[in-house]
């Protein structure tokens, strides 16, 4: 039976199923164990599980993530949580130079079970350094897989999937959807679960497709639901895997509408709409009827917390592409 939750505390239920169900996963941070982590993920874990396995590091993210390529290597599946985008940075040599890399250094004897989670975006009126959008770098890195759930259903499946997956997996949470509620099954089984690798129709529609992935999501269903309101018939599809990604679904959506908008908060220069903007060209030429089109954060670092929401691609912006794409 379903039970309405926020995304926040279905990650927390998901955490805590793969800790019941494998004895060799743990959780590592900083502030994930008495505190339950600055959003409170990881919220009585340690009391339940102790010390052993839900472990309070120092802050050091190399060292935080160094040490789960030792754990992973020795058989254990570690979930390093990254308390905010901003703070991956200095991880990110180990992710890209060993997390990405041992099992085709190794010629596939040895495997990277490990899962890096990294609350991301912005809207949180926070300071700098912790409304960061850094998907792309990690999307771009062959040996990763990446990941980013939209609502509480997916995150409770996705996180539990990632964990069970014996590749590496960077797993991007929209902090700013933490505290949005959804239907969660609870008791529903893994095996039964949409496959973590796979985008989902979130909205059927004819006329335009819409491709969003984490906090984005949300925004485009919004769209999509004003400009019904037009005559217009959006469908928005949440792309959920961003590394590798799922182009079936994208292009039958695309080919179908004739029309595409992109939309994330990170900037659009050598952003992933770029490139699924040239993927669908190459692939959908002849169907398409505009060029796709991409709503994106600026080429700027993050703003400062009081202009954020000049930044942050928003419903107006969304509709001024659509209306773009129309007038084609």
């Amino acid at each position: 039976m379903a039970e309405k939750i926020t995304l926040g505390k279905a990650l927390n239920h998901g955490l805590r199923r793969a800790l019941e169900n494998d004895p060799k996963v743990v959780i590592m941070g900083e502030d994930v164990g008495k505190l339950g982590g600055v959003f409170r993920i990881t919220d009585g874990l340690q009391k339940d599980f102790g010390e052993d396995r839900v472990i309070d590091t120092p802050l050091a993210e190399a060292g935080i993530v160094g040490t789960a390529v030792g754990l992973a290597i020795r058989g254990y599946r570690p979930v390093c949580e990254i308390q905010f985008d901003g703070f991956v940075f200095p991880a990110y040599n180990q992710i890209v130079a060993q997390v990405a890399k041992m099992f085709y250094r190794s010629k596939g004897k040895v495997r990277v079970p490990m899962v890096i989670r990294i609350p991301f975006g912005g809207g949180i009126g926070a300071v700098e350094h912790h409304s960061e959008s850094p998907e792309a770098y990690f999307a771009h890195t062959p040996g990763l897989k990446v990941v980013t759930c939209s609502n509480p259903a997916d995150a409770y499946t996705m996180i539990q999937q990632a964990i069970a997956s014996d590749d590496p997996v960077v797993f991007f949470e929209p902090k700013r959807r933490y505290w949005e509620k959804g239907d969660v099954d609870l008791d529903a089984p893994l095996s039964g679960a949409y496959p973590l690798h796979a985008a989902r129709v979130a909205r059927p529609g004819t006329d335009a497709t819409l491709l969003a992935y984490g906090p984005m999501v949300r925004v485009a269903l919004d769209a999509a639901a004003a400009a019904a309101e037009d005559g217009r018939n959006l469908e928005v599809v949440d792309l959920r895997t961003l590394s590798p990604m799922d182009y079936p679904v994208i292009f039958e959506s695309v080919k179908r509408t004739g029309r595409a908008v992109v939309v994330h908060e990170a900037p659009g220069n050598l952003g992933l709409g770029a490139e699924l903007a040239a993927r669908i060209t190459e692939e959908c030429f002849y169907s398409l009827e505009a060029p796709v089109l991409r709503v994106t954060g600026y080429d700027i670092p993050y703003p400062a917390a009081r202009v954020e929401e000049d930044y942050l691609p928003d419903l107006d912006r969304l509709l001024d592409a659509v209306d773009r794409s129309f007038g084609w």
